[in-house]
């Protein structure tokens, strides 16, 4: 289930403007865990089709499991798929929502290495399934079907392959799914910025902010008009448990900037194992902290790259 779908109300843009505010301080104050020496080689020669060679490929870095994404992109040439084995949640309504369930059965992005510093990503839902329950006076149903696919773009500006930080932009954009029953309904879009920071005692951390559009018809002559829909704002902090087990934990908050909609806020944690270099797995929950959040969700998953 993508947690994109959350809103909120316009009275917590203060609370946008002190996490943004938060996330340039950070930006001042060092790196973080993931982030690798001072680069030795100039890798700028290498492309999709002048592949990098493994001996100088920076270490494996996933945008998954949690839901701040990661500001290293895959080496150029190189190819990385990350795969949930299955999210499951599950709400038990509030204020006249009735409860509801589901699952997404190995919901997966690909990544493809353009040049050193850009990677392009495609992502989409085989198989999702949603079973809304009694309430509001309607009995249970269940929909299914093929879910949104996704593409963007990773751009890393500076600390790919060395630094103190590490800040990336992606521009995304968002394709209806084919049977309309799951996901979003028309094409949608945004931009994604993401900040990685050090902390002491080994400690990493990671900044994101996430900007929404989508479109509409607005009247029977379907035209369209974006507008600016969700703005989500993430923080996560994560160590080294015990060699390579490591853990995280996170905070993700919704934001609906045309203010229907109620605020959302998630705790999230997680473990993740590297089996080897190019293979890591991954388990986490997530918890809702507010009454129109998603109660809880529960994951676990794979990433391998080639």
């Amino acid at each position: 289930m993508s947690l994109r779908t959350v809103r909120s109300n316009s009275s917590y843009c203060i609370r946008a403007s002190a996490f943004v505010q938060c996330v340039l301080l950070a930006s001042t104050t060092g790196a973080w865990g993931y982030a690798q020496a001072e680069p030795k080689d100039d890798k700028s020669q290498y492309t999709l089709f002048n592949p990098t060679p493994r001996e100088l490929m920076r270490p494996m870095s996933t945008d998954r499991p949690d839901t701040t994404e990661s500001p290293y992109t895959v080496d150029a040439g190189h190819f990385q798929l990350e795969m949930s084995f299955a999210d499951y949640w599950s709400d038990n309504g509030s204020g006249g929502v009735p409860t509801s369930s589901g699952f997404s059965a190995a919901p997966m992005l690909l990544k493809l290495g353009l040049l050193n510093q850009v990677d392009l990503q495609f992502g989409f839902d085989p198989y999702i399934r949603e079973t809304l329950g009694e309430g509001l006076g309607m009995s249970s149903t269940t929909v299914e079907g093929f879910g949104d696919i996704l593409a963007r773009l990773k751009v890393n500006l500076w600390g790919n392959d060395g630094g103190d930080t590490a800040f990336a932009l992606m521009p995304f954009i968002e394709f209806p799914n084919p049977n309309g029953d799951q996901g979003t309904v028309s094409v949608g879009g945004g931009l994604i910025s993401v900040l990685a920071v050090e902390l002491p005692h080994e400690f990493h951390s990671a900044f994101m902010v996430e900007f929404d559009v989508n479109s509409n018809d607005i009247n029977s002559n379907a035209i369209v008009v974006p507008y600016l829909d969700t703005l989500v704002l993430t923080a996560t902090v994560g160590r080294t448990i015990l060699g390579d087990l490591a853990g995280y934990i996170e905070y993700a908050g919704f934001i609906d900037l045309d203010g229907t909609g109620a605020y959302q806020g998630y705790f999230d944690t997680g473990l993740t194992y590297g089996l080897s270099p190019d293979i890591q797995l991954d388990c986490g929950v997530r918890i809702g902290l507010t009454e129109a959040a998603v109660d809880l969700g529960i994951f676990s998953g794979i990433s391998v790259r080639f």
